[in-house]
């Protein structure tokens, strides 16, 4: 049982073993990331495990293959290279979580982007690349 909150499950079903709970918001309003809050009822839910895909471009997780090869090459003095196999991997996304200072708003927002849309960014601005992203 939780001071204030009362039996929480009779209320949520047990939902309360999937949640992480007492995080607070800091003084500036901003949860932390992973942060999971009770508030009038209603959960705000912020996934520190969120997909992987950059917000403005969109750029997401691939799938590909590597190549296994063996033998020696021809110009070594082999008879050449053979694929053995091709075995599955995956293509991850350069993504970084950024603060973007936005002088039009006055403020930064957050976002989770790639190293090519910082790039975007750097060249077109802020207010632009993010309002046409839908970001604001």
């Amino acid at each position: 049982m939780r001071a204030g909150l009362g039996d929480s499950s009779q209320f949520y079903g047990g939902i309360e073993n999937h949640l992480t709970w007492g995080c607070f918001p800091a003084k500036n309003g901003a949860y932390p990331l992973g942060a999971s809050v009770l508030i009038t009822g209603i959960f705000i839910l912020k996934n520190r495990f969120m997909s992987r895909v950059c917000s403005i471009t969109g750029a997401r997780v691939t799938k590909g293959r590597r190549i296994h090869r063996s033998g020696l090459a021809k110009k070594k003095g082999g008879v050449g290279r053979h694929v053995t196999k091709t075995v599955k991997r995956t293509f991850s996304p350069n993504l970084r979580v950024k603060r973007i200072w936005v002088p039009e708003l006055n403020r930064f927002i957050r976002v989770k982007v790639t190293a090519r849309a910082l790039k975007t960014i750097d060249k077109n601005g802020a207010y632009v690349t993010l309002k046409k992203a839908g970001l604001i």
